[in-house]
C-alpha cells in the first residue's frame, strides 16, 4: 500500500491550504508535519528539502516537492482532476491562476499593518466583485455545464470554490449578483468529499488568527 501524501507546512491555512484542498476532493487521505519552531524549518532546509528555502513541502510518490504551483499540477494530474487534453488544461491553468492571484491576496492581508486590514479586505472583496466573479460567472453561462472546463470536475473548480469560501468569510453577501456562481457553490458543495472536507474535525484549516501569524513570523523570521 502506498505510503499517504505528507505535508510539511503551519498549522494554518496559507499556501497549503490549495494542496489541502485538493487531495481532499481527490478523496486522497494525507498525513500533516506542522512547523512550529525555527529549528524544525532549518532541520529542513539542513536536509536538503527545500529547493528554494521556502514551504509549502510535500512528500509524495518518493519525492519532496516544493512550489505551490507545481505541486497541484502534479496532483491534479495524478489524480485525474486536469482536463482530457491540452487544450482543456490550459484552461484549468488559467482559471486557477486566476482564483490564486485572488487568494494570496487574501492569505496575505493578516500579515499586514493591523490598521489596514478593514481596507485592504474591501479592496479584495471590490476586485472579486468587479473582476473575478464576472469573469467566472461569464465562463459558466457560456460553457452551459457544471464545471468551469469540459463539464468534467477539475482541480480549477476546487480552486473555485475554495476562493468562493474564503470571500464569504469576508463579505457573506459576495455572491449575491452572480446566480451562475451561487449555482455552481451548491454543486460543488453537495459532492460527497468536498461535503466531508467541510465537516468539523476535518484537516481544513481555520482563518488565520493572531497566534498563527506569530508563528510564522517566528519560524520565517519576518
Amino acid at each position: 500500500m502506498a505510503a499517504k501524501p505528507k505535508l510539511y507546512y503551519f498549522c494554518g491555512r496559507g499556501r497549503m491550504e490549495s494542496i489541502r484542498w485538493l487531495l481532499a476532493a481527490a478523496g486522497v487521505e494525507f498525513e500533516e508535519e506542522f512547523l512550529e519552531t525555527r529549528e524544525h524549518f532549518e532541520k529542513l532546509l539542513k536536509d536538503g528539502h527545500l529547493l528554494f528555502g521556502q514551504v509549502p513541502l510535500v512528500e509524495i510518490d518518493g519525492m519532496m516537492l516544493t512550489q505551490t504551483r507545481a505541486i497541484l499540477s502534479y496532483l491534479a494530474a495524478k489524480y485525474n482532476l486536469y482536463g482530457k487534453d491540452l487544450k482543456e488544461r490550459v484552461r484549468i491553468d488559467m482559471y486557477a491562476d486566476g482564483t490564486l492571484d485572488l487568494m494570496i491576496m487574501i492569505a496575505a492581508a493578516p500579515f499586514g499593518a493591523s490598521e489596514n486590514k478593514e481596507a485592504t479586505y474591501a479592496t479584495i472583496i471590490q476586485k472579486a466583485k468587479t473582476r473575478y466573479f464576472p469573469a467566472f460567472e461569464k465562463v459558466l453561462k457560456d460553457q452551459g455545464e457544471d464545471f468551469l472546463v469540459g463539464n468534467a470536475f477539475t482541480w480549477a473548480d476546487v480552486q473555485l470554490f475554495e476562493a468562493i469560501l474564503m470571500l464569504e468569510e469576508l463579505d457573506a453577501a459576495v455572491l449575491s449578483d452572480f446566480p451562475q456562481l451561487k449555482a455552481f457553490k451548491a454543486r460543488v458543495g453537495s459532492m460527497p468529499n468536498i461535503k466531508k472536507f467541510l465537516q468539523p474535525g476535518s484537516q481544513r484549516k481555520a482563518r488565520p488568527d493572531a497566534h498563527y501569524v506569530k508563528v510564522v513570523k517566528d519560524v520565517l523570521r519576518f
